[in-house]
């Protein structure tokens, strides 16, 4: 039997916007579909005292520069042409992730998230003002008001904050987090080891 393999992320991550472009690829070779689980990155960072890379490697010299270095290598390995840097990063994604759990409520997280990470890392733009949010999931076929009202519903509040608890409960200290079975693993430069668990089962 194949593991279950599960992806924790937020789009506030751009390391997890490159991870799924990668992942359909992945897939393909081990005929495994990944379980997409949102996350509040904010509550994960809460809960395990963690920090962004921003924050994290401000004022060490050269580290900003290499990991930077390392975002251009990744796209080049992997083909990656769309990725643009947001320039309101960081961006609260408080909103887009209380959409993304009731986009997975209602059967269309598939394409809610596509539509979220073109908006994010794709087409940059300022996603976490209401206006913003509504105007790009109209633009790419959804109902934004919709969708935001939903968002704003005690079960999709509650849920994803369930999400969250039980994803750093089982290790998860960042996004992207994947796991296969049980087993942790972080950072997009981790899906090589992600997929060699798949095929080893």
């Amino acid at each position: 039997m194949k593991p279950r393999v599960e992806f924790h992320f937020d789009f506030g991550s751009p390391n997890a916007y490159l991870s799924h472009r990668v992942i359909p690829a992945i897939e393909a070779r081990t005929g495994v579909k990944f379980v997409y689980v949102p996350v509040l990155l904010g509550g994960v960072f809460k809960a395990t005292g963690n920090r962004s890379p921003s924050e994290a490697f401000a004022g060490i010299r050269n580290k900003p520069e290499y990991e930077r270095l390392e975002v251009q290598r990744f796209l080049r390995r992997h083909g990656l042409t769309r990725y643009q840097r947001n320039p309101f990063f960081p961006v609260n994604t408080l909103r887009i992730m209380r959409g993304a759990v009731a986009a997975e409520m209602d059967g269309f997280l598939p394409a809610y998230v596509e539509a979220v990470y073109h908006h994010m890392w794709e087409e940059p733009k300022k996603m976490d003002e209401p206006d913003v949010i509504r105007a790009a999931l109209d633009a790419s076929g959804l109902d934004g008001a919709a969708i935001l009202a939903r968002a704003e519903e005690p079960a999709v509040k509650a849920r994803l904050i369930a999400n969250t608890d039980a994803s750093v409960a089982r290790g998860c200290f960042g996004s992207p987090t994947f796991f296969v079975g049980e087993d942790i693993y972080f950072g997009k430069d981790r899906l090589r080891d992600v997929e060699e668990a798949i095929l080893t089962g």
